[in-house]
């Protein structure tokens, strides 16, 4: 009688939809055994269009498990291998969902700055999956530690806060860069008719930056990279809208002109070698208007691990995890 072999094929349809498959947060002190800390902020009541990007940390953590991480993840064309220490010594986790109060902005953008505060308190890195653009704000409040921000987005969201607007996506950046903990803000790929001139001026005469997609691209990755002094503490915020709208069926804001996959990356490969990253956030996949493949959510999945796996990378990546080591 043959006995039969109980070892797990792990196809993307089975088990639990943690990112890349990795252990779920239980406990609070969980996160003291964490270098890496994956936070789903699920909150769209800050789109003033469609909702339902609320949906987008389940749809990319589920388009993550697509991803095999029974051996190192392999890039052919750079020739690179991604993350295999982290996962194979489980230093990700997944830190779950920030527990959204409905109708209740405000509340919900404390839990989401308290949320970040335990992450970053326990000594992890967080990576932060929306949810609209509005949740940057009340993520980038519990970061707790001055830093430069680089915006990737068709948009500024620069708007001038009042009594009737002020969390929308089009309010973030006008909070963070009041904030005394934000050293500057560059903002790339910044297209279309819907930026206003003042909004755009008023950001320059602030001392920031806000490039278009002429100087964008004539930058390069390199250039913009350059743009801040080397080993700057940098916190980065990548809206999905930043690829051209004809990549992204899954977003209610796209822009056409925008950058393709291989060119994003190639600029978040370039800031991730000469900065040091504090935290970033992928933001507005809208899984309810995407195609049947979950396209966008799968771009999703693509960007945020490539740019976790640049990250961990990097000789300052591996000097900041030989102190987890020790731990």
């Amino acid at each position: 009688m043959h006995e039969m072999k109980t070892s797990s094929i792990n196809r993307p349809f089975t088990g639990i939809a943690s990112f890349l498959r990795q252990r779920a947060m239980q406990d609070v002190k969980d996160l003291e055994q964490a270098a890496i800390a994956v936070l789903g902020v699920p909150f769209d009541e800050g789109s003033p269009f469609l909702p339902g990007s609320r949906m987008g940390p389940r749809s990319i953590r589920e388009q993550t498990l697509r991803f095999s991480v029974a051996q190192p993840l392999y890039d052919l064309d750079c020739d690179e291998s991604y993350l295999w220490h982290e996962i194979a010594n489980g230093l990700i986790l997944d830190a779950g969902d920030v527990d959204i109060r409905p109708a209740n902005a405000a509340r919900s953008f404390e839990a989401i700055t308290a949320r970040l505060r335990e992450i970053t308190r326990a000594g992890a890195f967080p990576v932060v999956l929306g949810g609209d653009h509005s949740i940057t704000w009340p993520v980038f409040a519990g970061l707790d530690q001055p830093a430069h921000v680089i915006q990737f987005d068709a948009h500024q969201d620069y708007e001038p806060a009042t009594d009737e607007l002020n969390r929308t996506n089009s309010h973030a950046f006008r909070h963070i860069a009041g904030m005394e903990t934000c050293l500057s803000i560059t903002q790339v790929g910044i297209r279309g008719i819907r930026n206003p001139r003042s909004d755009v001026e008023e950001m320059r005469a602030r001392g920031n930056r806000v490039l278009g997609m002429t100087e964008s691209r004539r930058l390069g990755p390199e250039g913009i990279a350059g743009l801040l002094p080397e080993r700057s503490k940098v916190y980065v915020s990548i809206d999905v809208d930043a690829l051209d709208m004809s990549l992204i069926p899954g977003c209610v804001s796209g822009e056409p002109d925008g950058f393709d996959y291989r060119q994003l990356m190639a600029m978040l490969k370039a800031i991730a070698s000469r900065h040091e990253i504090i935290g970033f956030d992928f933001v507005e996949v809208n899984p309810p208007l995407d195609v049947p493949t979950g396209a966008t959510s799968y771009l999703g999945a693509l960007i945020t691990v490539g740019f976790l796996g640049f990250i961990c990378n990097q000789p300052w990546w591996h000097e900041r995890r030989a102190r987890y080591a020790s731990r």
